[in-house]
């Protein structure tokens, strides 16, 4: 029987620019493993109604729900999403989540406890407080949510569509945390990325945010924007800083065109060069570890009390598609166009185009477009990098290995792989695991594509795609 993680850490990390520059390249992040690239179109509703079956029915779930519209188009974004003013669409799109909840509910069975919901996009206040009252009714008919203080319910807000007023429905509407968009405060930056949005009203947001009681405040930043500089964006930390939320993601812009043509509208030549996005990386650091965050890992930080860094210590941080949680390992259901589940051995995903996200349904059929069953090697794998992700230390004696397998005899390419990034100082391999360094903490991605054996696969013949982005 694997024992409990134990872990020791310490809220620092270590900047090392020359190590940085020689070891950044294309990576995972990690929000699966395997990764969302690797799912097939094999998968369907049988594959996901058996994944279904093999999990504790008691088990309390945790629900995920996308909510594609946004009003205006933010150049720099790849997530899944509709831009259009007209407000019937929303309707339209919300009765076909309600045959799809209907039909999760035929599958999970009716009643289930959901510990943790969240609200994801797009712009999940694009709907109105009318239609996201009746949204949530719906989703409390099916499934039974824990009380407020034991559960997590969170939703993302694009502070430019919502008033003081709106933060207070939402908090009385049931949500107890909040994720606030924010990217970058410079005007000309927001001009390059056609997001205007004004400091003032993003805290007045973040302000009544505190003053209505939700639990958790987070806020995104982006840094190697268009026209972004190191001078630039330390006005815009300050800021943040002063504000103190609970937790920070500051995320690496990816520019990737060729996947998602709405970055083709932002001018290349305005993008701050290696060095710079480098530079601006070691200085948000710098900034939020003196300001007393810790770091997470992977682009996020959060206030030692929170909940994020108490579970870290404690050994109990998880990872999903959502970043990190304190509830990833519950069963995720995965709710609205391209929206991805992981229950059991399992990964499915929707539909990502919203036409054929209805014709699934029409036909009452569950919208599921690809997915993969994980192998026994794969969800040996997804325990490895779970825990480098989250603890920054492999355990051994945690891993559920097959009988009679010593884990340096299974993992013994892995092992032979990290050597050199052990000689480089980012870890320490031992008898009985992994200890990443201060130093390795920013290239644990680096770190965990040891452990990925689809990476290590031969390669597929022809010109491949580019899959990933920089691991810094």
């Amino acid at each position: 029987m694997p024992s409990a993680r134990v872990i020791t850490l310490t809220p620092s990390v270590e900047f090392d620019a020359a190590l940085v520059r020689k070891l950044n390249q294309m990576g995972p992040r990690y929000t699966s493993y395997p990764t969302a690239d690797r799912f097939d179109g094999g998968f369907g509703a049988a594959q996901y109604r058996a994944a279904v079956a093999a999990v504790d029915p008691a088990a309390p779930l945790s629900l995920y729900v996308h909510i594609p519209f946004c009003a205006s188009l933010c150049y720099y974004c790849g997530c899944n999403k509709i831009i259009t003013q007209d407000r019937s669409k929303a309707a339209e799109y919300l009765g076909y989540l309600y045959r799809e909840i209907g039909l999760q509910g035929e599958v999970l069975g009716s009643r289930r406890r959901v510990d943790q919901l969240h609200f994801g996009g797009g712009t999940p206040t694009y709907l109105s407080d009318r239609q996201m009252d009746e949204l949530l009714a719906t989703l409390r008919g099916q499934f039974a949510f824990a009380p407020d203080d034991e559960g997590e319910f969170s939703i993302e807000v694009d502070p430019r569509t919502v008033t003081p007023v709106r933060i207070a429905t939402l908090r009385q509407q049931g949500f107890n945390r909040i994720s606030l968009g924010i990217q970058d405060f410079d005007p000309a930056v927001q001009q390059a990325v056609n997001r205007i949005q004004s400091y003032e009203d993003t805290m007045e947001v973040l302000q009544a945010a505190r003053d209505c009681g939700f639990r958790s405040i987070s806020v995104d930043l982006i840094y190697g924007l268009p026209l972004q500089s190191v001078a630039s964006f330390g006005p815009t930390l300050d800021k943040i800083v002063a504000a103190r939320p609970d937790r920070i993601a500051i995320y690496n812009y990816a520019h990737m065109p060729q996947l998602f043509k709405s970055q083709r509208l932002i001018n290349s030549v305005d993008l701050p060069d290696a060095e710079t996005k480098l530079a601006m990386l070691g200085l948000c650091i710098e900034r939020l570890t003196a300001a007393g965050y810790v770091y997470i890992g992977m682009d996020h930080f959060a206030l030692p009390e929170d909940d994020l860094a108490r579970s870290q210590r404690e050994g109990k941080l998880q990872r999903n598609f959502q970043g990190y949680s304190t509830h990833a390992d519950a069963p995720m259901v995965a709710l609205g166009v391209s929206a991805i589940s992981a229950v059991g051995a399992s990964y499915s995903q929707n539909e990502k185009i919203l036409s054929a996200y209805y014709q699934r349904l029409d036909r009452g059929e569950l919208p599921i477009a690809r997915g993969i069953v994980l192998s026994a090697d794969d969800l040996l794998r997804r325990a490895v990098i779970g825990q480098l992700m989250c603890d920054f230390e492999l355990d051994y004696a945690s891993l559920p290995l097959p009988d009679g397998v010593a884990a340096a005899d299974y993992f013994a390419d892995a092992l032979e792989r990290l050597q050199p990034l052990e000689e480089q100082g980012l870890l320490c391999i031992g008898s009985k695991g992994l200890r990443v360094k201060m130093r390795g903490r920013l290239l644990i991605r680096n770190i965990c594509m040891a452990f990925d054996s689809y990476l290590h696969a031969p390669p597929v013949e022809g010109p491949q795609p580019a899959r990933y982005s920089r691991t810094i």
